[in-house]
């Protein structure tokens, strides 16, 4: 189902409105975790091509709530090469419910240095499809959503990295990463430096709009934020704030959003607008280390106010279309 709202979206001191229809993602908002969700059996990834072109990504969100966004504004950067990887991952089938949300594991073993030539693994894997699934593997949270007729996510237990596929599922979400429920929802510098390594591979097509990248939210106050590293399509700059951050250019914006019905992943008892940031790259990459944590201290910078962190995901959103991801690297850090 679509939503609209008025995003005000604060670029240092430019400040502006538009009117715009935001994708609903409907999944629990308790910062105490979410409950099991059933899952059916399925298939492996649908391959192609690398696609190029789509729309613009108009917002996105996070399995743990709903989400909205703007539309991004200002410059653009054109794509680098696709990274090399495997093919779609092989595996099980599982036929039961997802793994129960909780409290999740914070760090992990030591990231910051990625092999852009890492494989996909071919065996081992498990596969999850439905509208709404989640739980935990080697220590990190998975899941995808859509509002459409479903897609995939493969994890491993073993190895940090993971695959989804969509086929027409309209607004379409899946992630691994790291999840801070109840007590573990604490201020970002807590936990040390944040670090996401990352490999992915696209094929096929991801419709209106397309973000990879890192993504999450933060509570008390409510932040949604996004890192976008790449794209199906163009890559958009927004804002006229820029940091340099990782020995790359990001733009950066704030914007002041709301949806129908308030729909969101604050926590709880949350009412009203809440904020949507953005770090976008000048130039997309499909492999690399991002130290999130810089992310946050740029906006911090800006005077930007930020909340209890709450999760910490290498994310893949897209619009539509017939398509598939593979992370061969999928890991995220914190040093504390």
């Amino acid at each position: 189902m679509s939503q609209r709202g008025t995003t005000r979206f604060r670029s240092h001191s430019h400040v502006f409105t538009r009117s715009h229809c935001l994708a609903l993602l409907c999944v629990c908002a308790s910062a105490s975790g979410c409950g099991s969700s059933s899952s059916q059996t399925s298939t492996g990834e649908s391959g192609g091509a690398n696609a190029s072109g789509g729309a613009d990504a108009t917002g996105g969100g996070e399995l743990g709530g709903s989400s909205t966004g703007g539309a991004g504004v200002g410059g653009a950067a054109t794509g680098g090469d696709t990274a090399s990887g495997g093919a779609a991952t092989g595996g099980g089938t599982n036929s039961g419910g997802a793994a129960t949300g909780g409290d999740t594991a914070t760090g992990g073993a030591a990231g910051g240095s990625v092999d852009c030539s890492t494989p996909m693994p071919t065996t081992g894997g498990e596969t999850f499809t439905g509208a709404s699934v989640w739980g935990t593997a080697n220590g990190l949270s998975y899941g995808i959503w859509t509002n459409g007729d479903g897609g995939t996510i493969t994890i491993f237990p073993d190895v940090r990295a993971f695959s989804a596929s969509w086929d027409n599922s309209l607004n379409f979400l899946a992630h691994l990463g790291l999840d801070f429920r109840g007590a573990n929802a604490k201020p970002y510098a807590e936990h040390g430096t944040i670090i996401a390594d990352f490999v992915e591979e696209k094929h096929g097509d991801a419709g209106s709009f397309s973000m990879i990248g890192i993504y999450g939210w933060m509570h008390d106050p409510c932040i949604e934020w996004y890192i976008n590293e790449d794209s199906f399509g163009r890559l958009w700059g927004s804002g006229d704030v820029t940091a340099t951050i990782d020995g790359a250019t990001y733009f950066m914006s704030s914007a002041e959003t709301t949806g129908t019905d308030g729909a969101n992943a604050c926590e709880s008892g949350h009412t009203g607008p809440w904020t949507q940031i953005r770090s976008t790259r000048q130039t997309a990459r499909q492999c690399g280390t991002v130290t999130v944590s810089d992310h946050f201290k740029a906006w911090e910078a800006q005077g930007w106010t930020l909340g209890n962190l709450t999760s910490v995901h290498i994310n893949v959103e897209v619009g539509g279309g017939v398509g598939s991801i593979d992370f061969p690297v999928a890991n995220v850090t914190t040093s504390n």
